[in-house]
Parts: C-alpha cells; structure tokens; sequence
C-alpha cells in the first residue's frame, strides 16, 4: 500500500533530502507540490514526478485525496500552515524545529490530537540504525554508567540566508542546536534541572555561536557548542559526539544524517572496538516510519512528548542567551 504525500513548499531541504528519501521509500506516493508560485510547483512537480502541483499552500490542504502533508517552511510559519493542515484532516510531518516555541509546540499537538491524525516533527537522523547501535551499546553497559555527553555542530557561516533573519527563526540553535539536543535528550532517560548557556550574535540579532552545559535529575551532565562560523558559502562543518562513562567511552565523528557505512570507537581498558554500522538513507526511514504509522496505526517515533520536552529545553537556552 501507497500514501498520498503532499509538500508544502520548494524548500532546499525537501529538494536535496526529504523528496529524495520519498523516492526511495516504497510507501511514498509523490502526489502533490505547492509553492508560493505554480511556477515554482511546476518546475519541482516536473523535475522529481509529482502528479499534481499547486501555486497556494491552500489548495494543497484542500485536497481530499493528500493524506500526509511534509512542510518544510521556514521556522516562523511552521505553526499556522501546520494546524490548517491538520484541521483539515491531514497527517503532517513537520521539518525540525517544528515550532518557534513550546507552547506553539503544544498548540499544534493539541490541534493534532483533536482531529485525530498523526503530527511527526522531521529529525531523520533520529531514525538512523547509526543512533539505534549507539542506544544498544550504552545499554549493554559496555561503558558502563553514562555520565558525561558531549556533542558539536559547527557549519560554515552565511553571507545571505534565512538562517540569518530573526523574525523567520533563524540562528545556531533553531538551526543546529536542535540536533544537539535532541540527540543528548534521546540518549539520557532524565530530565534536564540545570542549564547554562551563552551565545555570540551576528549584527542581524541572531546567534551565531551558542553553548551550552546541562546537568539531568539522574546526575549525568552534558554539554554541547553550534556554530555558523566556519568559511562563508562553503560545505564546511564539524560534527562530533563524545560519551563518557564509568567504564570506557564512545566517539564518534559521524555527521548528522550521514548515509552508508559509518563507524565509531568504543573505548574500554581491554579493547577498542570499532563499530561499522550500515546506514540508508535517514530521509526514507523516516518517510516510511510516518507512512506505517497512517497505514497501521504505529506510533511516530518522534513522539508529541520528546518533542514538548526538547521545544521547553531550547526555551530556556534560547532565554538564557538572551534571543
């Protein structure tokens, strides 16, 4: 069995990541584009095969035969388009951050749960067998109790880009900082109860080197630092992940949404161990995943719960370092 995906809007991430993954997965119907223009629309629905395309996000939500709508759109509208499309019956699977805040997070949980469909916030790297090994070997205790977590996301910087515009949600943590925390909050079953952090701004007002340290109720701390300062225009970034624990340590430079034969190191006093994990493509685990959970009722793996708590979590960061 297909779904009918539609997506709304002819964003860079849809056209290099998520329509790309869709071909892949089996689930996926391309059925429907819209952008801003049909113009805009005609050129994505000629260029990747979608059926039908549409020059209004409207008309897309309207529809009947879309049964799961992606939206890709900037930061700042993610909460208007995403309830419309809910209201109106759709699934949604929303590109992260899914809100500019957590009680935008909860207002669009709430629309989602009244009309009885799915809402999936998009962290494809969460799907990856790269993360599943990770969780498998902190729970076997092969490094013992965990108590330490370090991540870095570092990318180049912009000369012109809508990750540089405040009012649209721009800045490190919207952007990369979500990662960060996402991944250290998948890893430590706890609460966060301490937070600090700090940020250098650009001149347009948004942050665009950001740290953080945390501590859990269960005493694990964690810390992590993102960044667009790296060469302007440029694919350069840095990524990294660091756990320590009372027996050994893992790390690992595997970038965020990597694809195909990954490894990292498990450190232990008898050994190192190099892990090699085979990874598809994060984007179509995800759409199949979303799909499943339309299909046969499975429950999204991005659970409304993971996501309120990591929308509470950057929050108070993005408060602390004054955005």
């Amino acid at each position: 069995m297909k779904v009918k995906w539609g997506i709304m809007g002819t964003a860079n991430v849809a056209a290099w990541g998520t329509i790309p993954g869709m071909k892949k997965a089996e689930s996926c119907e391309l059925y429907a584009i819209a952008g801003r223009s049909l113009e805009k629309a005609r050129a994505f629905k000629e260029k990747y095969g979608f059926e039908k395309a549409y020059g209004s996000y409207d008309e897309l939500i309207a529809d009947k035969d879309v049964q799961v709508i992606y939206i890709p759109l900037p930061n700042d509208l993610h909460c208007k388009w995403v309830k419309a499309a809910l209201e109106a019956g759709k699934h949604v699977l929303c590109e992260k951050p899914i809100a500019l805040n957590a009680k935008e997070a909860e207002e669009m949980y709430a629309t989602a749960k009244a009309n009885n469909v799915h809402l999936m916030e998009a962290y494809a790297y969460l799907h990856s067998p790269y993360v599943e090994s990770l969780k498998k070997d902190i729970d076997s205790g092969l490094i013992g109790e965990v108590d330490y977590i370090e991540s870095a996301f570092i990318t180049q910087g912009y000369k012109e880009d809508i990750r540089l515009h405040k009012e649209q949600g721009g800045g490190a943590m919207y952007d990369l900082g979500c990662y960060c925390t996402t991944l250290i909050l998948s890893l430590i079953d706890s609460d966060p109860e301490f937070v600090k952090a700090d940020a250098e701004f650009s001149d347009l007002g948004v942050d665009i080197n950001t740290a953080a340290i945390l501590r859990f109720g269960n005493g694990v701390r964690a810390s992590f630092n993102v960044g667009m300062i790296l060469g302007q225009n440029t694919n350069s970034r840095f990524d990294r992940l660091y756990i320590h624990g009372s027996k050994g340590s893992i790390r690992s430079e595997v970038e965020y949404n990597q694809e195909g034969d990954v490894s990292y190191r498990i450190f232990t006093p008898e050994k190192v161990i190099e892990r090699q994990v085979s990874v598809p493509h994060n984007y179509s685990l995800e759409i199949e995943q979303m799909s499943r959970c339309i299909l046969y009722g499975e429950k999204p793996y991005i659970t409304p719960e993971f996501s309120l708590k990591n929308a509470k979590l950057i929050d108070e960061i993005l408060d602390l370092i004054g955005y």
